[in-house]
């Protein structure tokens, strides 16, 4: 008896954007049956994760703030995406975007004119696109794998930004901590509401939002980017320029990453500290393929996944539990989403009547 999986005839587009539901549903099933093995009620936890965190205006304010590098992140890596461009590096990009971004700010801390904020931002979210451009010209000039290019660079974004904090860009006021001078007024993006810590680059994200959404489904870009995902020959044939395309989106990706993390600095964070980003690029991966590659639906993810985030530092605080809890939920989604799509696109079959002639062949030969 073998299983294999044959191509569906024809797949049904409910089911495709129905899947994240049950994807997360069934993440929601096995959590519970997780904290009743650990001798919790899986109410009580699922409320101390899913609801206890969003029950006050302090509680909402903190949820944009952790969906804000979580949403710019995954709308990059959506324009990339779906130019199947698989740019694993949003973690190094933001981390560079940061980098990039206090290390302007801390050389203005005493300008006080508007054009400082205007100036780290800049920086942070041009070193994001130059650091996913790394990774376009790895991938145009030498045909270099895109997920392992983008994935050692992260580890590179990480360990220039411990030197920096830990060497130039360390406060020598600052007790030996590692970490940079405070950043000025002036470099600081402003709070929305004096009860919380969103800024206004919640702003930037709902920008962001409707521009890759008019990018990908109202611009002639957005289509040459699609039918590179599609058909690379296709595209060829009619005249697109791939080379160009992967650059357009691998630059796209890394600025909104690069803006993401300078955000992170200049907004609830307000320093440049070695624990810039607890792995939002990488969620940031999840939440794309949650939102099927959609700008609407990679906002809901958004939110969902920066509901665990919170969700995981209230449980730690409350039930002692591992903050590793949130990346436990963010890989047991990825993978009944991955699942549930394997059964959407392909039907299992038990391939009986093979093994019956192979064994009715070797009797014979007998």
């Amino acid at each position: 008896m073998l299983l294999s999986l044959e191509p569906r005839g024809q797949q049904s587009r409910a089911m495709l954007w129905c899947s994240p539901l049950l994807a997360a549903v069934l993440t929601l099933v096995c959590g519970s049956l997780l904290f009743i093995g650990l001798g919790l009620n899986p109410w009580v936890t699922l409320h101390t994760l899913l609801i206890a965190p969003v029950s006050d205006w302090y509680g909402l304010s903190e949820l944009m703030v952790k969906t804000l590098p979580i949403l710019l992140c995954a709308l990059g890596l959506a324009v990339a995406y779906q130019a199947r461009i698989w740019n694993i590096g949003a973690e190094g990009q933001l981390l560079l975007g940061a980098l990039a971004g206090s290390a302007v700010a801390v050389n203005i801390i005493e300008m006080e004119s508007r054009w400082a904020l205007v100036m780290v931002l800049l920086a942070g979210t041009l070193a994001g696109a130059a650091w996913a451009g790394v990774t376009a010209w790895l991938r145009t000039h030498f045909n270099a794998n895109e997920i392992l290019t983008s994935i050692m660079l992260n580890y590179i974004a990480l360990n220039l930004l411990l030197y920096f904090v830990h060497g130039p860009l360390k406060d020598p006021a600052g007790m030996n901590f590692p970490e940079s001078a405070t950043f000025g007024d002036a470099s600081r993006l402003p709070l929305l509401m004096e009860d919380g810590r969103a800024h206004i680059g919640v702003y930037f994200a709902l920008f962001a939002l409707v521009a890759v959404w008019v990018l990908l489904q109202r611009s002639f870009v957005g289509f040459q980017i699609k039918v590179l995902g599609l058909d690379k020959r296709a595209a060829g044939f009619v005249g697109f320029r791939e080379k160009r395309l992967v650059w357009l989106a691998l630059l796209i990706s890394g600025a909104l990453a690069g803006l993401a993390g300078v955000s992170e600095v200049t907004g609830p964070i307000g320093q440049l500290v070695p624990q810039v980003s607890p792995g939002y690029g990488y969620a940031a991966i999840t939440v794309a393929f949650l939102g099927r590659l959609n700008p609407i639906g990679i906002l809901f993810s958004s939110l969902l996944i920066a509901l665990l985030y919170l969700g995981g530092e209230s449980a730690q605080m409350t039930l002692n539990l591992p903050l590793a809890i949130t990346q436990l939920f963010q890989g047991m989604m990825l993978f009944f989403l991955l699942a549930c799509d394997v059964l959407i696109l392909y039907r299992p079959r038990l391939k009986l009547h093979w093994a019956k002639r192979q064994m009715t062949a070797v009797t014979g030969a007998a």
